[in-house]
């Protein structure tokens, strides 16, 4: 495997790097997306594909009276987040959990807010995942996309050279939002392409 496929799933030692690189390199990015969702003291927040777990560290400052969640389908990203955020986990207002977005295992109608960073690309099917992210969602819950990477042309040499990533525009993320039941999809970019898609249940 190529260090860059730990993109989609880290592993062994690049994988080690490679969420402690997310932590720093998607940073601006997370602040930029943040700025997108309203969120209360006492929020209930899942984070899907958490990498590393420092959007998990902001989402629980954002929120601290809140419970904060994570799931990433990488064991080696599910070690890295539960150290990052151990003293939240002690404190029972954190959870790290590894598994797929398809089958999440947290009860419906539960969190006020999923986010997804520099994730969906890798999903297994948009519609099925959403899906799953609107059952645990509560009534009026917001669910917010966050990418670099916005335009298939752009980055295409990325799709080419990293197996399974796929890389969506908002036109489409809104499509499959929708046919999962979600409704107000609203996109916003910047000039450096960024993506950030938001719906509500």
């Amino acid at each position: 495997m190529s260090f860059l496929e730990n993109t989609r799933s880290p592993a062994g030692l690049g994988g080690k790097l490679m969420v402690r690189m997310m932590n720093v390199g998607h940073r601006a990015l997370a602040r930029w997306g943040l700025r997108f969702l309203l969120l209360s003291a006492d929020a209930k927040v899942l984070d899907c594909g958490c990498g590393g777990g420092a959007n998990i560290r902001t989402l629980l400052k954002k929120c601290p009276q809140g419970i904060v969640k994570g799931v990433d389908i990488s064991d080696v990203s599910v070690t890295t987040a539960r150290r990052v955020n151990r003293s939240a986990i002690a404190d029972g207002r954190c959870a790290v959990w590894q598994g797929s977005v398809d089958e999440l295992i947290f009860a419906a109608d539960w969190f006020d807010a999923v986010t997804a960073f520099e994730t969906v690309y890798f999903w297994p099917g948009l519609v099925p995942c959403f899906r799953e992210v609107y059952r645990v969602l509560k009534p009026d819950g917001t669910f917010l996309i966050c990418n670099e990477c916005g335009d298939p042309e752009k980055y295409r040499k990325w799709t080419e050279i990293i197996d399974g990533m796929t890389v969506y525009r908002d036109t489409e993320l809104q499509a499959a939002l929708e046919q999962a039941g979600f409704h107000h999809v609203q996109s916003h970019s910047n000039k450096m392409g960024w993506l950030c898609v938001t719906a509500q249940k």
